[in-house]
Order: structure tokens, then C-alpha cells, then sequence
């Protein structure tokens, strides 16, 4: 004999509400890697095209890919992922650091305000940053 129950759906999503600062940390922390790992991955592959003379490149394909980046960096979108990408890193680099301290034993019960100050941290130092991102475009 066979017993089926129902198991609801199949991701519950009330229980986020559940979750402390500590699994926003860890969430945020592993996001934030992978989005710089895609990036330096697409980073990497896009700038070994430009490197002259590899693959037979002439002078006039690196004034191609010369433009492209020109042109690139004159679309507002591009300069917002900029921000983005560096709101990304500091979030990476500060909660690093924050886990390391952490692990050393250092500010064990700080451990959610230290990750609200890197948060804000880094809202702060992306804020601060729009104008040097948005220099000629407004």
C-alpha cells in the first residue's frame, strides 16, 4: 500500500521571512561571487580579442575594438552596470572581510551589525561613486 501526503508547493516562499542576517550574509556573499566570477570569465575572454597581432589582427581590428569600448561607455546603461559591478565588489571584499574577522573569533557578536555596516558601506561608496561613473553623460 502506497501513502501520499500533500506537500504543498514546492518552495515556501513565506519562510524568507524567516531568515536572519547571518543567511542574507551567506545568500548575498555567494551571489555576489558568482556574479564576479561571470564577470572576470567575460572580462577575460573579451580583452584577449584586442591583444594586437594575435590571430592574424590587423591595425584597423583593434581600431575596431577600440570603438566598440567607445561606444560601449557612451550608453547610460553601461556606466549603471559599472556602478552596479562595483557595488558587487565591495559588498564581495567587505563581507570577506567581515567573515574573516569572524573566523579569527573577533566581533562574534557583532556578527549583524558588522554585516548592516557593510551593506551600508557599500551603498555609500556606490553612491558616492555615480558621479565619476556618470562623468560626461549628463
Amino acid at each position: 500500500m502506497s501513502h501520499s501526503y500533500d506537500r504543498g508547493l514546492v518552495e515556501d516562499f513565506g519562510r524568507w521571512r524567516e531568515f536572519t542576517a547571518g543567511m542574507w550574509a551567506w545568500i548575498f556573499h555567494k551571489f555576489t561571487g558568482w556574479i564576479l566570477v561571470g564577470y572576470l570569465f567575460t572580462h577575460i575572454a573579451v580583452l584577449s580579442t584586442a591583444i594586437p597581432g594575435a590571430a592574424g589582427e590587423t591595425v584597423n581590428d583593434v581600431n575596431v575594438y577600440t570603438y566598440t569600448i567607445q561606444e560601449l561607455e557612451s550608453l547610460l546603461l553601461v556606466r549603471v552596470m559599472e556602478v552596479g559591478l562595483l557595488a558587487v565588489a565591495v559588498f564581495h571584499i567587505l563581507n570577506g572581510i567581515r567573515l574573516l574577522m569572524v573566523d579569527l573569533g573577533i566581533g562574534l557578536d557583532a556578527q549583524d551589525r558588522s554585516f548592516y555596516l557593510s551593506l551600508v558601506l557599500t551603498a555609500v561608496i556606490a553612491v558616492a561613486s555615480v558621479p565619476t561613473f556618470l562623468e560626461g553623460m549628463l
